[in-house]
């Protein structure tokens, strides 16, 4: 009976989908008749909207294409990076329902108290506030009924979508990248991986001060519930009229929380979306920032690491051959002289903060929501008249990081030597180092 409801679940997310994302070719074909192009702005406009109202999996996976420099064509990924990843809450009945299939009839005894009202709602699944008997206040995450089929018929269509954007533009082969989200989007339904990426970055980030991780509790939680410690907290864009010094230890705080780890132990969020950390507190000494959501969480090898050091060197040098290289560790393959050339283009703007030793914003320009969008739309463009190039997977997360920190540090007006924290963690690599940490961070956690 299960299987055939989830069976029937997806037949209909598939179709509802379908019909929309049907529409909306079809009105494009029609205005294509017309004389419009399918690139017209008119028609990344309409698939916002379209995607807007569907919600679920597909809308955040259109976001997250959005904020992917050369996933989608210019005028669609403005359009796309817009989106909100939200949707209405479920009622309290749903609630009820499903808190006592996950923990039982008497579910309710395990709480001292329960808000039956979520207090954040996003697109997989929303978030109530909850004390148990021992005092402890905890944020309890509820996954919607039926995600799983969701996200089965959203990647279906996900196909539809893609294929929508190459007749547009053929230049980029986006097959690793769709493998790439798929893959991170399924993890992100398991509440019991998730929990373990909690356990994972408690361990990597012991002992440092800047970023709190809340602790989990697995009695509590399961594949669709995940229970956790709850981190009082203010949102980050309350803190744009802060003193600067204040704002800048912000700024260094989620640097930190996200890069060393990346460079001690190869991990990386993938999501550093504006709603998935608070301040937990900051002054003109220090800032302490807290962690909240660790679905998509991204697991490189060492070399991938390197391959980013190897990057900053022969940009820094001024060696071409070095770059194409370094970009072969990236994971690119079989570049031509003049394509490496325009990738060149891209990996100066985002490593150009990091060679700069000065206090500097991270963008020159400081335009919230326009970060990389005109060096994004320069390479595009070159890489449409040179022929196809297939971006690799290591890159949609790693690129979505900077781009996204990029985005928060431009809200935030802040302004640091990038150069020498960036230094700070790359002059400590070590390959053989890294790949032991890691080998003993993802045991700690059993992942």
């Amino acid at each position: 009976m299960a299987d055939q409801s989830t069976l029937t679940g997806r037949i209909a997310r598939f179709a509802k989908v379908g019909a929309n994302l049907g529409g909306f070719a079809a009105g494009a074909a029609v205005a294509r008749a017309g004389g419009r192009s399918l690139d017209d702005p008119r028609n990344a406009a309409e698939l916002k909207r379209v995607l807007g109202e569907l919600k679920g999996p597909l809308m955040k996976l259109a976001q997250i294409l959005g904020n992917i420099p050369d996933a989608v064509p210019p005028e669609f990924a403005r359009e796309l990076a817009e989106l909100q990843a939200n949707a209405p809450p479920m009622g309290q009945g749903f609630v009820r329902r499903r808190m006592a299939g996950e923990l039982g009839a008497d579910w309710r005894s395990r709480f001292a108290d329960f808000t039956p009202d979520a207090v954040s709602a996003a697109s997989l699944g929303q978030v109530h506030r909850a004390t148990l008997p021992s005092g402890e206040t905890v944020a309890v995450k509820l996954q919607y009924p039926d995600m799983s089929s969701a996200v089965e018929a959203d990647l279906g269509q996900l196909d539809l979508l893609l294929s929508l954007f190459r007749r547009v533009d053929g230049s980029i082969d986006t097959s690793q990248i769709r493998d790439e989200l798929a893959a991170r989007l399924r993890e992100e339904l398991d509440y019991t991986r998730e929990l373990k990426h909690l356990l994972l970055y408690r361990h990597l980030l012991q002992g440092e001060g800047h970023a709190n991780v809340p602790q989990p509790f697995e009695a509590l939680s399961t594949a669709r519930l995940l229970t956790m410690q709850w981190l009082e907290g203010t949102r980050l864009l309350d803190w744009k009229e802060a003193p600067a010094a204040v704002r800048n230890n912000i700024a260094e705080a989620l640097f930190l929380a996200w890069y060393r780890p990346f460079y001690r132990f190869g991990v990386i969020h993938g999501d550093p979306h504006l709603g998935n950390y608070t301040v937990a507190s900051a002054d003109a000494g220090a800032a302490v920032v807290n962690l909240l959501d660790f679905g998509c969480v991204r697991i490189f090898p060492p070399r991938f690491i390197e391959g980013v050091n190897e990057l900053y060197a022969a940009i820094e040098s001024g060696n071409d051959r070095r770059a194409g290289e370094a970009f072969e560790l990236w994971g690119f393959k079989g570049l031509t002289a003049e394509i490496r050339d325009v990738l060149l283009v891209w990996a100066r703007f985002l490593y150009g903060p990091l060679l700069d030793d000065r206090v500097r914003p991270i963008d020159l320009d400081g335009r919230p929501g326009e970060y990389g969008r005109a060096t994004a739309q320069q390479v595009h463009k070159e890489l449409k008249r040179l022929g196809t190039v297939t971006i690799p997977a290591e890159f949609v997360f790693m690129d979505r990081a900077a781009i996204g920190l990029g985005g928060v540090f431009i809200q935030l007006g802040a302004e640091l030597n990038w150069h020498r924290l960036f230094r700070g963690l790359m002059d400590d690599f070590d390959v053989a180092a890294v790949a032991g940490r890691q080998a003993d961070a993802l045991a700690h956690a059993g992942l």
